[in-house]
């Protein structure tokens, strides 16, 4: 389902979207199924029916239910969302008014006593007030070290508890960018450690555009790797992506995640390469069978669109072709004598059933390609681009890829980039020596790898994150030629 668009052209969120909730740097993925659907976040659980028909981009307040009693606590506690129209956030120091600090933390001992409120007053506090900077500044009042501690600290601490007691989620509309971020901190294995920079990196070396078709093998990143190439393909356009995977169903989920239009959504066409490669080399029948039966499904990357023209052209010749046929069977009907016996009045309306149905066929004509299943025709789909060949191809393997790119480098015409990932260098540079010594189609190949590091920026302290993963799998590009 795609999102409609406000006045001013800004999108709204609708029943089947998926959405983004970020609270403060935590984003997480949902899908907005019903009305009556809940997200967690943390031990918060948000009630989404009032999102609906709001713009995207827009920040709500966390309200907590009012039956929220002693038997929810401990729980994940229940939240309604209430839309903000102007949302300022108080720097906390000052809303809480700190002006002391200490020198150094050299005389503070962590013995667990320093905070004088229990688990069940701090409760008691979040069910009372609705703003975090009330429930922070209890939390402050009754600690007995903070005031010792520098400045610092004091801020570490502070954007600790603002981290847990914060108020305000914003809905945001997935994006590439976001859906990477979340899939690579979630489980990164299952992307195959597919960072957004070696994502860029992707999308760059295999020149993706509005223009061509392409080719892609990958053995699972979630519909990552397609959906990327998709976004980057566009709607308006005349490009089309093969997406050929090892199983039987694909993995589609960042797919539907960015909720394409029907339009660009079928440009993604997503084939066993085992079923597919079958089909091209033995064929289901003539290439002129293909064209003929497989005309409506062949939209939007074979077929040319028609003009008014010729549609108004066809239209027409239609409704003369229904008109004869009703005629010529109700002139049968009519010459049936009137004096038939009630036996033969089942005859008569079988045979008037059949002009209802001749003329509906009439209207309708019947498609020999509803016949087939939708991997049949997906499968056509992709052969008929196979024969035209593409304008880029990428492997993203977990196996070895050197027979995928020996038999898929056929269906590459000259001039054009190939980009292998994997996450074992060593692999790359087997199929690196194999491609430099025992085929010419390939030149111009670099083995590279990709190693980004996050900074902390920091007034005087500005430092690597400590916590990260540093392997991001590596690429082999080159070019195609004669």
């Amino acid at each position: 389902m795609t999102t409609n668009d406000t006045n001013d052209g800004q999108p709204k969120i609708q029943l089947g979207d998926y959405i983004i909730l970020q609270r403060q740097k935590y984003t997480k993925l949902v899908k907005f199924s019903s009305i009556s659907a809940t997200a967690a976040l943390g031990k918060e659980q948000l009630e989404l029916e009032n999102i609906l028909d709001k713009p995207y981009f827009s920040t709500f307040k966390m309200c907590p239910k009012e039956d929220l009693g002693k038997s929810h606590r401990g729980r994940q506690r229940l939240h309604t969302l209430e839309i903000c129209t102007d949302v300022e956030l108080p720097n906390i120091r000052e809303a809480l008014g700190i002006s002391s600090s200490g020198v150094d933390n050299r005389n503070i001992t962590d013995d667990g006593d320093s905070q004088s409120l229990k688990s069940d007053d701090i409760e008691q506090l979040r069910d009372e007030y609705n703003k975090s900077t009330k429930i922070i500044e209890k939390i402050v009042e009754n600690s007995k070290t903070f005031h010792a501690k520098t400045e610092y600290s004091q801020e570490k601490y502070l954007k600790k508890k603002e981290k847990k007691y914060f108020e305000f989620v914003q809905i945001k509309r997935p994006n590439i960018r976001l859906i990477a971020e979340i899939y690579y901190r979630q489980d990164a294995e299952k992307i195959m450690s597919i960072r957004m920079d070696t994502l860029s990196q992707i999308m760059s070396y295999s020149s993706v555009s509005a223009y061509g078709n392409y080719l892609m093998y990958e053995s699972g990143t979630n519909g990552l790797l397609p959906a990327a190439f998709l976004n980057a393909i566009g709607s308006n356009t005349e490009a089309c992506l093969v997406h050929m995977h090892p199983g039987n169903v694909p993995q589609q989920q960042a797919l539907l995640a960015l909720n394409f239009p029907e339009e660009q959504a079928r440009r993604c066409i997503s084939v066993n390469i085992y079923s597919v490669l079958r089909d091209y080399y033995q064929g289901e029948g003539s290439k002129e069978d293909e064209n003929t039966d497989c005309n409506e499904h062949l939209e939007p990357c074979i077929k040319r669109p028609k003009l008014e023209s010729e549609i108004e052209k066809e239209d027409n010749q239609k409704e003369e072709n229904a008109g004869e046929q009703s005629n010529s069977i109700n002139n049968v009907v009519e010459e049936i004598p009137a004096t038939r016996t009630e036996n033969d009045s089942d005859e008569c309306k079988q045979i008037q059933e059949t002009t209802a149905v001749n003329n509906d066929c009439n209207t309708k004509p019947l498609n020999k390609a509803h016949v087939h299943q939708k991997w049949q025709l997906e499968n056509r789909r992709a052969c008929l681009l196979m024969r035209e060949k593409f304008d880029s191809l990428f492997i993203a393997a977990k196996e070895h890829p050197a027979n995928l790119v020996r038999e898929l480098l056929q269906f590459i015409k000259p001039s054009r980039p190939i980009v292998i990932f994997s996450l074992c260098r060593e692999v790359l540079t087997e199929l690196y020596v194999d491609l430099k010594t025992n085929n010419s189609k390939v030149i111009n190949l670099h083995l590279t790898s990709n190693w980004m590091r996050m900074y902390q920026i920091l007034p005087n302290r500005t430092h690597p994150e400590v916590n990260m993963q540093t392997n991001s799998g590596f690429l082999l590009t080159g070019y195609t030629v004669e």
